[in-house]
């Protein structure tokens, strides 16, 4: 393991491994065990798109571990007037330990670990949000002891979170339904990847809310307009009517069924208030543990061993 691209590049047991890392990170966090894995050791932290907990979670996850990271806005760098991304990933290579990036295209991703020497890590793309996936899984996994055999359901649109949700999902063991409105289905890679898995009813793609959520273990939604769309978001909620997860959708869910957001969240659009604030320790616990999995994965990627 390298970098952190997409989970389309790790295998099961690799995302196995980062949870039980980050179980274990969790565990000496909350006991004051220090854990300085990163001593002296740089992250660069690239922001195109605007964050709460990717920042917040990545410069406290690198203190933690003993080192340092850099916030560095886009608009500041000289990629942001148009120097090839070839060689920023070269100059920063000469200067940091590894690099987290927070952008649009996953081509920009894939240039800095193609051109650079250092690991890299996606903090988010259009197309693929793994670090949040590695998050929901591990508290998944806490909540329910396991992971193998449960059925996790996505209501809402097919972007970044539906598409790491499917990869991730379905390598360690889980069946996956993923629902969407018409139009809006995930993306080319990972239905091509889930193939193999709906001819064995391991993944199934429906438009029918109700349907999918049917005993469910775990739902999970999304905001329905993702950064850089806003201006669609009038039309979205029109297409998405019927997608707000509400208490009609929980009552179709197994009895115990826990509910996933990776926030932030249009209460009364892809989800109820209701709904959110009944699951709250489930959501909240999904955010802390952004912090405690990217841990694992700046470990597993920039720590000697």
């Amino acid at each position: 393991m390298k970098h952190l691209l997409k989970l389309l590049d790790l295998d099961g047991k690799d995302i196995i491994d980062i949870l039980n890392l980050a179980d274990q990170l969790k565990y000496e966090q909350k006991h004051g065990i220090a854990h300085r894995h990163l001593e002296g050791k740089t992250l660069g932290m690239i922001f195109e798109k605007s964050s709460t907990r990717t920042r917040v979670s990545f410069e406290v996850g690198m203190y933690q571990l003993g080192g340092h990271a850099l916030f560095l806005s886009a608009q500041e760098l000289q990629m942001g007037r148009g120097e090839p991304i070839e060689d920023t990933a070269r100059v920063l290579s000469r200067y940091l330990d590894g690099i987290m990036i927070r952008t649009y295209k996953q081509s920009v991703v894939e240039g800095l670990a193609k051109y650079g020497s250092i690991p890299i890590i996606n903090g988010l793309t259009d197309d693929w949000h793994p670090c949040q996936v590695l998050a929901d899984l591990m508290t998944i996994r806490e909540h329910k002891n396991k992971l193998e055999d449960l059925k996790l359901c996505f209501i809402g649109d097919g972007h970044n979170m539906a598409n790491s949700l499917i990869v991730g999902g379905l390598k360690v063991g889980m069946s996956v339904t993923i629902c969407v409105p018409k139009g809006y289905e995930p993306f080319p890679a990972a239905l091509d990847f889930a193939k193999e898995y709906a001819a064995t009813g391991k993944f199934e793609l429906v438009h029918g809310p109700l349907e999918a959520a049917k005993n469910a273990d775990v739902l999970v939604t999304d905001v329905w307009s993702s950064m850089g769309q806003e201006s669609e978001a009038a039309k979205r909620q029109q297409d998405f009517a019927g997608f707000c997860v509400d208490d009609e959708m929980i009552a179709v869910a197994k009895p115990d069924v826990m509910v996933q957001h990776c926030l932030p969240a249009h209460k009364g659009e892809e989800i109820t208030a209701k709904v959110f604030e009944e699951h709250a320790a489930e959501i909240f616990d999904e955010a802390e543990n952004r912090l405690h999995a990217q841990k694992a994965v700046m470990v597993k990627l920039m720590g000697s061993n």
